[in-house]
């Protein structure tokens, strides 16, 4: 993959029977990424995560033994991500699909939080780092942890450590101001949950102009690594509606409901396939 050789979809489809912790992760962005670029070569976007690597190594090699502090590792990846190599979060742009693949990211140093979090999350892991992603709702953090420590960086804005009061805020902001923090919002999240809320993002914004082609080719990147995402299937059948593809929602649909056990969301896809079928006839 690493010398764009190999096909991102064989690559990807790959993925399916791989476990979690034998993802890579920025690579497997980059996968995803040439499947709307296929005439863009990987090597040197493989060859910049190369770079962001050496480049915290070397910075991380300064580092005295006892001044190898949370604080410092966390300087240390800023100093490289965000300083270096000018990383910033597209604040201006926020909701421009380009934010969302990892190519074009490179290409602009400019990102949504969970694209710049991969690179964050890179850089980290390629010294032996305790990282991790985790599951804040609605804007992607990391986790560092050293020496029993921990923190929740944000790599959206330019790797600043957020604090509980923060997280509080922005999440009310996010989700109401009844909304409070949980557990499960500091829950570390895999390497394929991270690629699903990348392509999220695309299939969300690209769902909101009314692309819904390019949408469903999203959702169908999403299953070749994730075919047990189950929800993706009612996503396909719908957008596949959408757009006039009745025998393969149908097929969708049926394989949807052939999985999901919850009776909510069985008896929507259930009245959503009847009105289709009756469109056949």
């Amino acid at each position: 993959m690493g010398s764009g050789e190999a096909d991102p979809r064989a690559y990807l489809r790959g993925l399916a029977e791989r476990a979690d912790s034998e993802i890579d992760l920025p690579v497997a962005a980059l996968a995803l990424a040439a499947l709307d670029r296929p005439h863009v070569s990987l090597e040197r976007y493989c060859e910049h995560l190369t770079v962001l690597s050496r480049d915290v190594s070397a910075c991380a090699k300064k580092i005295a033994p006892d001044e190898d502090t949370l604080a410092r590792r966390i300087a240390t990846l800023n100093e490289v991500i965000y300083g270096g190599h000018g990383y910033r979060g597209d604040s201006l742009n926020y909701d421009d699909i380009q934010n969302a693949n990892l190519i074009r990211v490179i290409d602009r140093r400019r990102g949504l939080p969970v694209a710049l979090g991969i690179l964050y999350i890179h850089a980290a892991r390629s010294q032996g780092w305790e990282v991790a992603g985790i599951n804040f709702p609605a804007h992607f953090m990391v986790r560092l942890q050293h020496r029993g420590q921990r923190a929740i960086i944000d790599p959206f804005n330019e790797g600043t450590v957020r604090e509980v009061a923060e997280l509080r805020e922005m999440l009310k902001t996010s989700h109401g101001q009844k909304a409070e923090l949980d557990p499960s919002h500091y829950a570390a999240v895999g390497n394929r949950a991270i690629l699903l809320r990348l392509q999220n993002n695309l299939k969300l914004r690209l769902m909101q102009g009314g692309d819904n082609e390019r949408a469903l080719a999203v959702v169908e990147s999403m299953l070749l690594f994730a075919p047990g995402e189950f929800h993706l299937w009612h996503d396909c059948g719908m957008l596949h509606a959408k757009i006039g593809n009745l025998r393969s929602a149908i097929a969708a649909l049926e394989t949807f409901l052939a999985r999901v056990k919850e009776d909510g969301p069985r008896h929507h896809a259930a009245t959503l396939l009847q009105q289709i079928r009756t469109r056949l006839n």
